[in-house]
């Protein structure tokens, strides 16, 4: 991979760990309700995670996508194993479809 394109990445999910660390309240067994300032934490979360997934996989498949048509084009056999490393450049928005979930339906 580039480095170029590496650099943002790394920074994206760097990104997303501190407003994960930064949207939790660090308290033991609080028995008040949770403020609108939390839950709208959590939706942020929650969108900062899932756009940064599908930003990923969208460099996923553009890459392995292009990179698969161009196998293909020059050996039709290898259709299958081009076609599994799209899919798993793709499973990586639903990963984070999954995680955005969590957020939301965490108490």
């Amino acid at each position: 991979m580039k480095r170029t394109v590496l650099l943002p990445i790394l920074i994206a999910a760097s990104l997303v760990f501190l407003a994960a660390a930064l949207s939790a309240p660090v308290a033991a067994q609080t028995t008040t309700t949770t403020t609108s300032s939390s839950s709208g934490d959590k939706f942020l979360a929650a969108a900062i995670a899932f756009g940064l997934a599908a930003f990923g996989a969208g460099i996923g498949v553009g890459t392995s996508g292009s990179a698969a048509i161009a196998a293909v084009t020059e050996k039709a056999e290898v259709r299958t194993t081009a076609l599994i490393f799209v899919v798993l450049a793709e499973a990586i928005a639903i990963y984070g479809f999954a995680i955005a979930f969590i957020i939301l339906g965490q108490s």
